[in-house]
């Protein structure tokens, strides 16, 4: 057991709306856990995000919160947002929360992974020769692009509403930087997705990531069309190892890739800015339908958990514990409510994490 940190690491939970508080639960338990067999020296706190924090507060990213998460070396965060809150104006629904924790902390890396467990290749909507031993990394360009451009709005007349896509070369390289360098530690591909047949921001796009490859001769670059990649996350998922794209392309093409595994509740997540500050967080939404009846899924959330611990902390044998932890209860066919299985190993929420921590040991 190596020797504790002097400076303890601090870790700021945000459970928010919905199963996130269900699965945060689980995930904390497994730090406290780790924590203590790995002498990591984490302390952890807690904070109200999103549509609980709106309830409270009268606004989803409260200054207390927003300032604890500037003070955290990483985030985990649950989910946000609910039926509850859909007929709030924009600037004060849940998600909002989410986009101002990138941009204030400017968290402008998001790393998506869509691994296929080889215990649940019978779960993906795929055949499971079109899915087996799935590995695919995309890097989603997070605080530019179509969903922070200026300007934005709606027409005097309320007849037409226009939204601003804007990247500039800084945006770009940065985070073709983060694409290359995490194909060079993987299989050495890398294929950039972009529009750009019909789109001057996708022209720059292109040929910025195409300069940058230069640097990086070892990793063979490829481009390809947004609508034609869609398609091919579908048809043979598999001749992908990394993908890089700007924030709505990403946007849409990490939640196929999510389903292509079999459960998008099995899914983490990481958003990092230049000082490896990251916010971690599942995939899945707030799920408020299952909420509070124990049928969430916590893997993704626990497997956040291991992200933050390998990307923000370096504390790879930790982190790698946990995945095999998680390997481990999958191979002896446990499965919480949205993964195919036997119903006599089927697990709550809580019954999942506790297996977890007893694979730990």
């Amino acid at each position: 057991m190596r020797k504790k940190m002097d400076k303890l690491k601090q870790i700021l939970i945000l459970p928010g709306d919905g199963i996130g508080p269900e699965v945060c639960d689980e995930a904390r338990k497994v730090l406290i856990h780790v924590n203590e067999v790995y002498n990591l020296g984490i302390i952890h706190k807690e904070a109200a995000v999103g549509g609980i924090a709106y309830d409270t507060f009268g606004k989803p990213l409260p200054d207390e919160t927003l300032e604890a998460a500037r003070d955290s070396d990483a985030i985990l965060l649950g989910a946000v947002g609910g039926p509850a809150w859909d007929n709030l104006d924009y600037q004060l629904r849940p998600e909002r929360a989410l986009l101002g924790l990138r941009a204030e902390l400017d968290l402008f890396a998001n790393l998506r992974p869509a691994i296929l467990s080889k215990h649940l290749s019978d779960s993906s909507s795929l055949r499971a020769e079109k899915v087996q031993d799935l590995d695919l990394l995309i890097v989603r360009e997070l605080t530019g692009g179509i969903y922070f451009g200026e300007p934005r709005g709606r027409s005097e007349d309320d007849q037409s509403a226009f939204n601003t896509m804007v990247y500039n070369r800084n945006e770009i390289e940065r985070i073709g930087r983060v694409a290359f360098e995490a194909a060079q530690k993987r299989n050495k591909t890398l294929c950039s997705v972009d529009k750009a047949n019909v789109l001057e921001v996708s022209v720059l796009w292109r040929d910025v990531i195409t300069n940058i490859s230069k640097d990086y001769p070892e990793v063979e670059l490829s481009h390809m069309l947004v609508d034609n990649a869609a398609m091919q996350l579908v048809r043979d998922p598999k001749q992908f190892d990394v993908m890089v794209t700007g924030n709505l392309f990403g946007d849409i093409l990490s939640d196929i890739a999510a389903m292509l595994t079999g459960s998008i509740g099995m899914l983490p997540s990481a958003s990092l800015n230049s000082n490896n500050q990251g916010m971690y967080e599942p995939v899945h939404g707030s799920a408020p339908d299952i909420a509070g009846q124990g049928l969430a899924n916590p893997i993704a959330a626990i497997l956040s958990l291991a992200m933050m611990l390998k990307y923000s902390f370096n504390e790879n044998k930790a982190s790698a514990s946990i995945e095999h932890a998680v390997e481990t209860v999958l191979s002896e066919g446990y499965r919480t409510n949205d993964l195919e299985g036997n119903d006599d190993k089927k697990l709550s929420t809580s019954q999942m994490g506790s297996k977890i921590i007893e694979r730990l040991n």
